[in-house]
């Protein structure tokens, strides 16, 4: 029962709020986790109760209503992961000389000074024009360039001192290779 002087009682409510989530989800904790979950939104919306109202029946809406939205983000989550799965099934694993060569072209990449590297980044992973990278950085495209240019130098130098394990190769920026 409502107390009069209190109108928002919600203790006197935990008993059913309880007892309703574990008949949902079956499960102590969870239902638990369910029942602090409805009254977190009761407690935001308390507004939206209308002085006279029935408690009961509007902290049990509340429940059950976040009782379907945990189904339906667990739904979209299981979802996600088994398209992740299927994906994950479907590529292979980089040998080990293929690896280990993508991880020296990565601290490669990394070891750039910051501006070369945001440069490069922009235009050679992020297919940003000259024009829209250098918007995106403040800079002018002259300036894009020069950095760019240097970060391919750099990265070409890396290439020839390093002993080639696989088929990778840096590209753009000497007129034979397309940039």
């Amino acid at each position: 029962m409502e107390r009069k002087d209190r109108p928002f009682d919600v203790i006197g409510q935990l008993a059913a709020l309880r007892r309703y989530a574990r008949s949902l989800v079956r499960n102590s904790d969870e239902a638990e986790d369910l029942v602090h979950d409805a009254l977190v939104r009761a407690f935001e919306k308390r507004k939206s109760f209308r002085s006279g109202g029935n408690l009961r029946t509007w902290l049990l809406s509340i429940l059950h209503n976040a009782h379907i939205d945990r189904l339906r983000q667990n739904r979209s989550l299981t979802r996600r992961h088994d398209e992740a799965a299927v994906e994950a099934e479907q590529s292979l694993p980089a040998g080990q000389e293929h690896a280990v060569r993508l991880q020296q072209v990565r601290d490669a990449f990394f070891d750039l000074p910051e501006e070369q590297r945001e440069a490069l980044h922009l235009v050679a992973i992020e297919d940003l024009s000259y024009q829209e990278a250098a918007q995106a950085l403040g800079i002018p495209v002259g300036t894009l360039m020069s950095r760019i240019s240097r970060a391919r130098a750099h990265l070409r130098e890396f290439e020839e001192k390093t002993p080639r394990v696989s088929h990778l190769r840096i590209i753009g920026g000497n007129g034979n290779e397309s940039s």
